[in-house]
């Protein structure tokens, strides 16, 4: 089974424990090393529009940034306290970063100097967000959209998810299907649109993960989707295991589960940072 865990948030962001009591955790469930990837997310517009005001996601309003500095900033500390832990542990904790991947004008440039700057070990490429009629809105809002809108702002989705495949910036892309954490894209009739998306992470190269978040008590199932696991070896797409954990309970939650049903699905290329 994977030894490492890498997909996962902290205090200071999104997460409810601190880097010491995330490390500590995974040591001592065994893990040989661990990777922080908080969550950074910059868009100008991202203050004013209606979902940071949304009470269903109140407690994540600091995650959102207008300001590459402000962000730059929340990280810089962030990664001074891994190397910090990581000595004090003796544990090799690594610098991730989960990014919001935007196509707006100058976030790419801004992208590219931040991570210069910053110099994380590894990102994680994602998509929380879509442009819709003028407006940017989150996973969230997407569900409660106007069902007769819901085709259009799926559409939006999966073309964001491969134009950040297509960007080659990121060492995976996480949670390719996440609309499905509102109950969206569980239709057949979407299976073209995964396979266009498949295809394009494979032509550049591109990684994805298993994501054991989207789990209930009655049964296992992760992101992407079984339909989608079992077209990746068509594709021949390296996966890793990721357990996207915001506390310490969460850690390395369903590793087992997802590896099996992996190769149930006749997936064989598997990957890790190390």
């Amino acid at each position: 089974m994977q030894n490492g865990t890498f997909h996962t948030h902290t205090t200071g962001f999104d997460g409810e424990n601190s880097v010491y009591e995330m490390a500590q955790k995974a040591k001592d469930l065994g893990f040989e090393s661990m990777g922080i990837s908080n969550h950074f997310i910059v868009h100008p517009r991202i203050k004013e529009a209606s979902f940071y005001r949304h009470s269903i996601i109140r407690d994540y309003y600091y995650i959102y940034n207008d300001s590459f500095a402000d962000c730059i900033e929340m990280f810089r500390k962030n990664y001074a306290e891994i190397e910090k832990i990581s000595q004090e542990l003796n544990f090799p904790i690594y610098k991730g970063m989960e990014v919001d991947f935007f196509e707006y004008d100058g976030w790419r440039e801004n992208f590219e100097k931040a991570i210069k700057e910053l110099k994380p070990d590894y990102l994680i490429g994602s998509s929380h967000f879509v442009e819709h009629k003028g407006v940017l809105i989150n996973n969230y809002e997407m569900a409660i959209a106007p069902k007769e809108e819901h085709d259009e702002i799926l559409y939006a989705y999966w073309h964001n998810v491969r134009q950040s495949a297509k960007s080659r910036m990121f060492d995976w892309l996480a949670h390719i299907d996440l609309p499905r954490k509102s109950g969206l894209l569980k239709e057949e009739k979407w299976k073209g649109e995964e396979e266009k998306t498949l295809s394009c992470i494979a032509e550049n190269g591109g990684k994805i993960e298993i994501n054991t978040g989207l789990y209930k008590p009655e049964c296992y199932e992760p992101y992407p989707s079984p339909r989608i696991l079992k077209m990746l070896p068509k594709y021949n797409i390296p996966v890793i295991i990721s357990d996207d954990s915001h506390n310490v309970s969460q850690i390395g939650r369903h590793f087992e589960e997802a590896e099996n049903l992996a190769k149930e699905c006749g997936i064989t290329s598997f990957f890790s940072i190390e």
